[in-house]
């Protein structure tokens, strides 16, 4: 196949960035689309040019580091597979031919670093403001010891699936990191061990979530259409419900 990149170059975050165009030759209907951006940068590495800096790490969809809206969509929309992330999708849903616009996250909370590499830490700060457990829960217990019902376990796995890529803030018009944020509270919120930093956790991660320059939620829905790993905006509707719970309790303890 014959296809022409746009691509967004910007030497750093100070600089004033603007889309490039590329033509590639002979790309194999195979590739997975990194691959195609590898082919592209040993192009320009042969003609002494400056490679594209892109994010990668393990290309199996489970890091969530390879992020980029592909064609005005994070991580490109395309049926197959229908929720997948930029490492997982293959040039076989692209045709001969075509202009593919590849672009950074648009996200005031994720400064670009290098032309489609952004500062993604913004999570990070979410995460050390609350989502991890700090109690002493003790060695590990026997199996089933402590009982779980299964419809909280089931949510508790669902939203632990969440890779922390950001396409969901990417494709906010807000740029708000809701889900993500949503999907390690509700988490934790369902699982035995969560129930004693509950509120306080809540609480503490959207106060995080705010500093950071996240975007408000306006429950448009964007997120979870974009989201590799399928989060479900009820995750949203739980921390909602959490927040509300810990604002009536001014201790920000459970009981």
């Amino acid at each position: 196949m014959k296809i022409t990149l746009k691509v967004w170059r910007q030497a750093r975050n100070a600089s004033t960035g603007a889309m490039q165009s590329y033509q590639l030759n002979d790309v194999s209907a195979e590739m997975s689309f990194l691959e195609m951006l590898d082919m592209l940068n040993e192009q320009l590495t042969s003609q002494g040019q400056e490679p594209v800096a892109f994010d990668h790490d393990c290309r199996e969809g489970i890091c969530g580091m390879c992020g980029v809206v592909i064609n005005g969509a994070p991580h490109g929309r395309y049926s197959s597979p229908v929720a997948t992330t930029t490492c997982q999708l293959h040039m076989r849903n692209f045709h001969d031919g075509d202009v593919i616009e590849v672009e950074p996250w648009r996200a005031g909370a994720f400064p670009i670093i290098k032309d489609l590499v952004v500062d993604r830490s913004a999570f990070d700060r979410i995460i050390e403001a609350g989502g991890y457990i700090s109690v002493n829960t003790g060695s590990a217990p026997e199996a089933h010891s402590t009982p779980a019902p299964k419809l909280q376990a089931d949510r508790a796995f669902d939203a632990a699936t969440c890779i922390g890529c950001g396409a969901c803030v990417a494709a906010c018009p807000n740029g708000s990191g809701m889900l993500f944020t949503s999907a390690k509270v509700t988490h934790l919120a369902n699982l035995p061990q969560g129930q004693p930093e509950r509120r306080r956790r809540v609480k503490a991660m959207i106060a995080a979530h705010d500093d950071n320059g996240f975007g408000g939620c306006q429950n448009i829905g964007e997120c979870a259409s974009v989201c590799p790993k399928q989060i479900p905006l009820a995750s949203i509707g739980q921390l909602n419900r959490d927040l509300i719970a810990a604002l009536f309790h001014a201790d920000g303890r459970n009981s």
